[in-house]
Order: structure tokens, then C-alpha cells, then sequence
């Protein structure tokens, strides 16, 4: 299925460099090395991150983009595969000429994108920052009603009680943004085009993840893994408390188990965060979890 975003209007911040024929939006700030680049999760976009990228900023090199078919990056069809924006990633970087090799910063859906990247292209890869990131054994961890195939479904239309429970959930996530960008991103979040392109992105993470575990293995790099233990707001209008409960102890083993299988990696685990606002919840923890990786490099 054709996603197609408003293909007119510019990003707010940073700019679209052409890659293969299409335009990708990509904001880059601060100096130095190596870049730290934020992989979005399905419902997310680069300027959600703006508050860590601000951050990042006054330490290396931050980077923040939009896969294409989202955001404020030109259409394309959608889902893809991790093969795909991988690539895509790469060709973007090289296009608005950021060195690597990089730290990827990967949160949800990003995760499948950052294994792929490590799978191509492992001379490109210096850490990685895992921000709950899909990996591909997640349906060895969860329960069955949680396994992979369940997430293909498309999330219901909104009613208008639950819309304005997403408006006030975008607002609080945002509450720190300038007015005007806080404004336009809840809008954006809200709108048809944008909660389309989250339902499609995530449509083949079954096929993600088969993809990843036949792409062999990936850089012993050093690996900092954030686990948020909190109620995320965005679950729990779908989600029961038990649900919620059983799906945090599960994504403690899985994430735990990631770490084991590098030398050099850590697992730290966030109370009061949840998966969709873990940057939002706990931006000083990421931040730190960011400085500790670049003296690691360093």
C-alpha cells in the first residue's frame, strides 16, 4: 500500500537530501565523532527525538532522520524490508556527508533497521544504544498472546474519547518542545496519514525478524540495552495490567539475553518509563547511557 505524506510541505527543522531519486529528511547538529543517529520506532518520527538530539549535540555529532515513506520524508510504498532501510540509512548519510562509523540509537521498530545496518555494513558500526529495539528472538521471550504475528494487526480506528487521549498523550510527550513544533507534531500524530504509515510499517515484523536471524551475525561492538519498566500510556489503552506487567518482565530476559551474547554490553533497567516515552521518561538516563558508550569508543 502507497503511504503518501504531504509531499509540499518542508520539515520544520533540518532538511531533505535526494537518495535514490527521492527526498529523505535528515537534521544533523554538534560536532565530532563518532555520530550518534536515531533509528524511530513505527509511530515515531526523527523530531520526536529532538530533546535527546539537542543533548547529544553539546557531545558528538547527533543525527536525526526520517525512513522514507514517513514523516516529512517523500512517499514510498510501505511495509519493507530491514535489507531496505538499512541501506536507504546508509546512502542518506553518506549523501549529507556524516562520517562514521556511527553509534545507532534504536528505539522499537528502529531495532530491526540498526541489526540490519550491523549485518551490511559492520565496518560502519562503533555502538550500539539499544532504546527497546525489536530484536528478532522476541517471541522466544513472550508469551504467545505477544508473539510477533499479533503486532501485524492494524491498531482500530480511533473514537473520539481515545483521540483526545492521544492528543493529551503527544502533548505531555512533546511538553518541552517549542510551541509551534509541539503543535505541528501532535497534528501530525493524529492525522490519517501518519497513523496509516504506522499501522503499515509495522505490518511484516515477522518477516523482520526472519530476515535478520538468516543475516548472520552482527559487530561485537559495546551495547548499552535501556529496558523501561513503566506503564506506557500508548499500551494501556489496549493493554490490561497484567498484560502490561507480564510483557516488562519478558522484555527484561529478552534484552538481557542481547547482552549476554556481546562482550561488551550492558543492560540497565528504567523504572518509570515506558516503551513508546522511554526518551521522554528518562532523557537523562539515555543521555547517560549515551556519554558512557562514547568514553567506551573513546
Amino acid at each position: 500500500m502507497q503511504h503518501e505524506p504531504n509531499e509540499g510541505a518542508a520539515p520544520p527543522l533540518g532538511r531533505r537530501y535526494e537518495v535514490d531519486g527521492r527526498r529523505l529528511f535528515l537534521h544533523r547538529s554538534g560536532t565530532g565523532g563518532p555520530a550518534v543517529v536515531f533509528l524511530p520506532g513505527a509511530g515515531a518520527v526523527g523530531l520526536d527525538y529532538l530533546n535527546l538530539h539537542q543533548r547529544v549535540a553539546e557531545l558528538t555529532t547527533s543525527v536525526i532522520y526520517d525512513r522514507g515513506g514517513t514523516g516529512w520524508s517523500d512517499p514510498l510504498p510501505l511495509p519493507r524490508t530491514a535489507a531496505e532501510t538499512a541501506t536507504e540509512l546508509r546512502d542518506l548519510l553518506r549523501a549529507a556527508e556524516v562520517p562514521g562509523p556511527y553509534v545507532l540509537a534504536a528505539h522499537s521498530l528502529g531495532g530491526t533497521h540498526a541489526r540490519r545496518f550491523s549485518q551490511l555494513f559492520p565496518d560502519e558500526v562503533a555502538g550500539l544504544l539499544w532504546l527497546e529495539g525489536l530484536h528478532e528472538d522476541w517471541d522466544v521471550h513472550m508469551p504467545e498472546s505477544m508473539r510477533l504475528v499479533n503486532s501485524t494487526q492494524p491498531l482500530p480506528d480511533l473514537d473520539e474519547e481515545q483521540l483526545q487521549q492521544f492528543r493529551a498523550y503527544f502533548s505531555q510527550m512533546f511538553a518541552t518542545w517549542p510551541d509551534e513544533l509541539r503543535e505541528l507534531l501532535v497534528e501530525r500524530h493524529l492525522s490519517v496519514e501518519w497513523l496509516h504509515s504506522n499501522n503499515h510499517q509495522r505490518s511484516n515484523v515477522p518477516e523482520l525478524a526472519a530476515e535478520i536471524r538468516a543475516g548472520g551475525g552482527g559487530p561485537d561492538v559495546p551495547l548499552i540495552a535501556l529496558t523501561g519498566v513503566g506503564i506506557d500510556p500508548g499500551q494501556a489503552l489496549f493493554m490490561s495490567d497484567e498484560e502490561l506487567r507480564e510483557l516488562n518482565e519478558s522484555k527484561q530476559k529478552l534484552f538481557q539475553a542481547f547482552v549476554d551474547s556481546v562482550t561488551r554490553g550492558e543492560h540497565r533497567v528504567l523504572e518509570g518509563a515506558g516503551h513508546s516515552t522511554l526518551h521522554t521518561d528518562r532523557p537523562d538516563a539515555v543521555l547517560e547511557a549515551v556519554r558512557d558508550l562514547l568514553s567506551r569508543l573513546r
